[in-house]
C-alpha cells in the first residue's frame, strides 16, 4: 500500500499486518533481510521468546508475532529468529497500533548481543587468568618436581616401547643402554649375560672394543648382584683383571633377572659423582622389562627356527610325496608297458608269420585280379604289423625302466617319440609345427624329460578346443637347451599362474586332474639344473619354456 511508502526510510525491517492477520506492506530492508518469506504464519513459526503461559493448549501463544497482532496497547519483545541452517538471530519486536492495522519493527540486535556475550566471556577470562597468575607460583614449584620425574618416566615408557616393539634382542639392549648411557651420563655401558657364575659381554655401547669375553667382579659386588640389589660404587676398577682407572669411576650394576633366575648385568660407567636415590627406581623398572623381554625375545627366536625347520621339513615331504608318486606312477606304468607289449608281440608276431607265408603263396595265384587285390591287402597288413612294433617300441623307450643313470640323448628325437605316443590327442585336430634347431647331444634322465615333454603336450592339447595349432621349437645357446612349446587355446588366468607348478592344484576339477603333472615336471627340471616357466594370455593361448644347462 502506498500510504506505508515511507516506513522504506527505516533501517529496521517494517511489515504492516491488518486485523485479519495479513501482511499489507513489507518495507525494502525487511525484504532484504527475509529473502524467504512466504506468508506470516510460517515467518511466525521460526520467532521464538521467553515466556511462560499456564494451562494453555493454544501453540501460537508461544509466538511472538501472535501476541504483537493480539495485544490491544503497543507489543514490544526481545526475540530469536530461526534461519535453514540452524542459525540463530536475535532481534528487539516493536508493535505499534494504527487503527485497522499493526506495524511491527524488528531491529537486528544480533551483533550487540554476541558482543555482550563477548564481553562477558572477557571477563570470565580475565577472573581466570588473575586466578591463574595467583596459582601459578604453586604450580611452578610443582613443575620443577614433575619435570625430573616426567623425565625418567619419558625414559622408561621410550625404553618400555623399545621391548615390547622389538623380538630383536641386539635391538633391544643396544637401545636401552643408549637411553641409559645419556640419562646417567655415561661414557660407556653394557650388557653381560650370566654364564655360571661368570659374566659375557653381548652388547656394548660407547666402546670400540666389542669382541666378546668372559669378566668378573668382585666378591662385594658379587653378593649385591646375586641377592638383586643395585650395585653403586666409585671404584679404580672396572671388573677383575681389567686395568685400573686413573681416577675414580662411579660403576653402577644393575641385576637383571626373569622370575628367580639371574639373567645378566647392566653396567653403566660415569665420571659424574651424585648420589641416586630416584633413578635407581628407574633402573630397578628398566632392569624388570628387560629382564622379561631378553626372555621373550629369545623364546621367538627359538620358535622362529623351530617354524623354519619344520617348514624346511614339510617342504621336502612334499618333494618325497611328489617323487614317490612320479616313481610309483613309472614302475606302475612300465610293468604295464612290459605286460602289454608281451601281449601285444604274440599275436603280432603269428599275424607277421602269416602275413610272410602269404606273401610267398600269392604269386602262385593264377587269377590276376585276385593276385593283385591280395598283394595290396598283404602290404596293408605289413604297414599295420610295423605300425604296431613301433608303437611297441616307443612305449618301451619311453618307460626306460632300466635307464637310471645320465644318458646322451637326442633331444629332438625324444619330443618326436613323445609326439607319437599322443597321436590319439592330435590327429585330425592339432596341427604340430615343428621349429627344431641343430642341437648336439645332451646329458640327460630322458624318460624323466619325456615326462615333462609329455605332460606339458597333452596340456596344450586338452587347452585347445576344437582345432588348433601347436608351436614347438628347440635351440641351443650359450650352453644352454630351451625347449618352447606354444599353443593357442584358452591361456590361463593371470591369478592363476603362480599356482600351476604348486602340487595339488588344478583348473581341471575334480576327478579330473591330480595337480601333480606339472609340480612333478618341476622337480625333473630341477633335478636337470634346470627351470621350467610359463607365459600365458586369457583367450590366446600359453608357452612353456624349458631351460636345462649343458655340461
Amino acid at each position: 500500500m502506498k500510504k506505508f511508502n515511507f516506513l522504506n526510510q527505516f533501517p529496521d525491517a517494517v511489515i504492516v499486518a491488518n486485523n485479519s492477520g495479513e501482511v499489507v506492506f513489507k518495507n525494502n530492508t525487511f525484504k532484504r533481510w527475509f529473502k524467504n518469506f512466504s506468508n506470516l504464519n510460517k515467518f511466525s513459526h521460526n520467532m521464538n521468546f521467553d515466556i511462560c503461559p499456564l494451562n494453555s493448549e493454544n501453540i501460537e501463544i508461544y509466538s511472538p508475532i501472535y501476541h504483537a497482532l493480539n495485544s490491544k496497547e503497543n507489543f514490544f519483545a526481545y526475540v530469536s529468529y530461526e534461519l535453514p541452517q540452524n542459525k540463530i538471530l536475535y532481534y528487539n519486536l516493536t508493535a505499534i497500533k494504527k487503527r485497522r492495522y499493526t506495524i511491527l519493527f524488528l531491529t537486528d540486535v544480533t551483533a550487540k548481543n554476541e558482543l555482550n556475550e563477548y564481553k562477558e566471556q572477557i571477563s570470565n577470562l580475565k577472573e581466570k587468568y588473575q586466578k591463574l597468575e595467583e596459582e601459578n607460583d604453586d604450580l611452578q614449584k610443582i613443575r620443577q618436581k614433575a619435570q625430573s620425574q616426567a623425565i625418567r618416566i619419558a625414559l622408561i615408557n621410550k625404553v618400555s616401547n623399545i621391548i615390547r616393539e622389538s623380538m630383536d634382542i641386539s635391538k633391544i639392549l643396544n637401545s636401552a643402554l643408549h637411553e641409559l648411557a645419556m640419562m646417567f651420563g655415561a661414557y660407556k655401558a653394557y650388557y653381560a649375560s650370566n654364564f655360571d657364575g661368570d659374566f659375557v659381554l653381548e652388547e656394548v655401547y660407547g666402546d670400540k672394543n666389542k669382541n666378546q669375553k668372559k669378566i668378573k667382579f668382585d666378591e662385594r659386588a658379587y653378593k649385591q648382584i646375586v641377592s638383586g640389589d643395585i650395585s653403586v660404587s666409585h671404584s679404580l676398577i672396572e671388573y677383575l683383571g681389567a686395568e685400573p682407572f686413573k681416577q675414580p669411576v662411579m660403576r653402577i650394576i644393575v641385576p637383571v633377572f626373569h622370575m628367580q633366575k639371574l639373567v645378566g648385568v647392566l653396567v653403566l660407567l660415569s665420571h659424574h659423582k651424585r648420589e641416586l636415590n630416584e633413578e635407581l627406581e628407574i633402573l630397578e623398572a628398566i632392569s624388570s622389562q628387560l629382564g622379561n623381554a631378553i626372555i621373550r625375545a629369545e623364546l621367538y627366536q627359538k620358535n622362529i627356527n623351530t617354524v623354519k625347520e619344520l617348514k624346511n621339513t614339510l617342504k621336502e615331504l612334499k618333494e618325497t610325496q611328489i617323487q614317490l608318486i612320479n616313481s610309483e606312477k613309472m614302475a606302475s606304468l612300465g610293468q604295464l608297458v612290459a605286460g602289454v607289449a608281451h601281449e601285444i608281440n604274440t599275436p603280432v608276431a603269428s599275424i607277421k608269420s602269416n602275413n610272410a607265408i602269404l606273401s610267398k603263396f600269392i604269386p602262385q595265384i593264377e587269377n590276376a585280379e585276385i593276385a593283385e587285390m591280395m598283394q595290396e591287402i598283404n602290404g596293408i597288413d605289413k604297414e599295420a604289423i610295423q605300425r604296431i612294433s613301433n608303437i611297441v617300441t616307443s612305449l618301451k623307450k619311453f618307460v626306460r625302466l632300466d635307464e637310471a643313470d645320465l644318458q646322451e640323448a637326442d633331444i629332438n628325437k625324444e619330443i618326436d617319440l613323445t609326439l607319437d605316443l599322443i597321436r590319439h590327442e592330435t590327429k585330425n585336430r592339432i596341427e604340430i609345427e615343428k621349429h627344431y634347431g641343430q642341437l648336439p647331444l645332451i646329458k640327460c634322465y630322458p624318460n624323466m624329460l619325456n615326462q615333462v615333454f609329455t605332460n606339458v603336450l597333452v596340456n596344450a592339447c586338452q587347452a585347445i578346443e576344437g582345432n588348433g595349432v601347436i608351436k614347438i621349437t628347440t635351440e641351443f645357446d650359450n650352453k644352454k637347451l630351451i625347449v618352447k612349446i606354444k599353443d593357442n587355446g584358452k591361456g590361463i588366468p593371470e591369478n592363476e599362474l603362480s599356482k600351476i607348478f604348486t602340487a595339488g592344484y588344478t583348473t581341471k576339477g575334480v576327478g579330473v586332474g591330480t595337480g601333480l603333472g606339472l609340480a612333478i615336471c618341476t622337480k625333473i627340471i630341477e633335478k636337470h639344473n634346470g627351470e621350467i616357466l610359463v607365459n600365458s594370455e586369457l583367450g590366446h593361448g600359453s608357452e612353456f619354456i624349458i631351460t636345462i644347462q649343458s655340461e
